[in-house]
């Protein structure tokens, strides 16, 4: 029986996480770059320094340069087309910090499931189920970012919190958001009003030792026509799975998404139209209900995302629990270094499993359209 390989992510564009919060390093090797690309190693760092903790009040103090090492894959920043090893080596790792959790399991931590699963789990921190895993995607996306520039030069990724806790943004063109508009407040919230609110609302339940959650939106402009295939691997069942494997995300939609449910087809289907641009005439959607997206495969509209985040897990609150024997605990950390909410962080995290997903899927249309015979209509790829 051929076995599934749980840490690695994608078809033609794969990549592999490795290492775990609390051991010497973590890390991705990015597999599929195709060859003689310029990949220029200080973007990558900037996006590790997007994610990287201790940016800010509102984010965890644990100090990390998260300094990015390239093992291999790359000569004098070109790409060899062989595997690109990507590497963070973790500095500020406290594990006494976790020398009264050994033995019990927190309360919605992965303690008891990993304890289940493999019939042991890290002393320390949690291991594979920390976010400190994303470095590896994040790392990969940013190499992946540089690819995509000579596949689909106009395609944009761009996300932002869109909610913490019970105060949302109101943003008038989530279309036109940039990336440098995002990054203006350590946030990353837009919106300049609901932004006061939401630090406020973090602030507070860090002072009380507890955590909120929320919600983070993702835009995608200039997206080809024809990604995603129209059964398994829809383009928004691979969204899906990507950013439904991040570390503390518990829902997701497209376009509409849940609210659709309240409408009739008349009042959500997306009408047909034609508009005339610098190459010609371009079939569109006068709406975007479907958020980009329909029959599984893209057809050209901007991509409309939302990832809703839990609270952290990690509260200085007394809880009850069990040990490892059942025996009942009550449990409060006497040290740590945890974010009161991780949405800020998750941004670029967001980010990055969107852009692998869409890397994975250019080169397959890619492949698709270099492939097909004479007969077939004309790609819009």
């Amino acid at each position: 029986m051929e076995l599934a390989v749980p840490n690695t992510f994608g078809h033609l564009f794969r990549v592999t996480t490795f290492g775990e919060s609390h051991g010497g390093g973590v890390g991705v090797v990015v597999d599929g770059c195709p060859p003689g690309h310029q990949i220029d190693l200080s973007k990558v760092q900037n996006w590790l320094n997007r994610r990287r903790p201790g940016q800010s009040r509102l984010t965890s103090p644990r100090t990390e340069a998260d300094q990015v090492e390239c093992l291999s894959g790359l000569e004098k920043s070109v790409t060899l087309g062989t595997p690109i090893c990507l590497l963070v080596r973790n500095q500020d790792a406290k594990k006494d910090h976790y020398d009264d959790m050994t033995k019990i399991y927190r309360p919605s931590h992965a303690d008891f499931t990993t304890d289940a699963k493999y019939g042991l789990r890290p002393g320390s921190g949690g291991g594979r189920a920390s976010a400190r895993e994303t470095i590896g995607r994040v790392a990969a996306a940013a190499i992946a970012e540089q690819l995509m520039a000579a596949l689909a030069p106009n395609l944009r990724v761009v996300a932002w919190v869109d909610s913490v806790h019970d105060v949302d943004a109101n943003i008038a063109n989530p279309e036109k958001i940039t990336r440098e508009q995002v990054e203006e407040h350590p946030l990353r919230c837009p919106d300049k009003k609901n932004r006061n609110k939401m630090e406020e609302c973090i602030l507070s339940v860090k002072k009380e030792g507890d955590s909120v959650g929320g919600t983070i939106r993702c835009v995608v402009t200039g997206t080809p026509v024809g990604l995603g295939d129209p059964v398994f691997d829809k383009l928004e069942a691979d969204l899906a799975k990507g950013l439904m494997s991040l570390p503390a995300t518990k829902a997701f939609e497209v376009g509409m998404g849940f609210a659709s449910t309240r409408l009739k087809g008349s009042q959500h289907n997306d009408p047909f139209t034609t508009t005339k641009e610098k190459k010609g005439t371009r079939i569109r959607t006068s709406t975007n209900n479907s958020g980009g997206i329909q029959g599984g495969i893209s057809n050209g509209e901007p991509l409309l995302m939302r990832v809703a985040f839990k609270p952290v897990a990690t509260i200085f609150k007394e809880q009850e629990t069990v040990d490892e024997s059942g025996r009942k605990k009550s449990f409060k950390p006497q040290a740590g270094r945890h974010d009161p909410c991780v949405l800020p962080r998750a941004v670029p995290m967001v980010e990055a499993m969107v852009i692998l997903v869409l890397m994975d899927h250019l080169l397959r249309q890619s492949a698709l359209s270099a492939n097909r015979g004479p007969k077939s209509r004309q790609s819009f790829f």
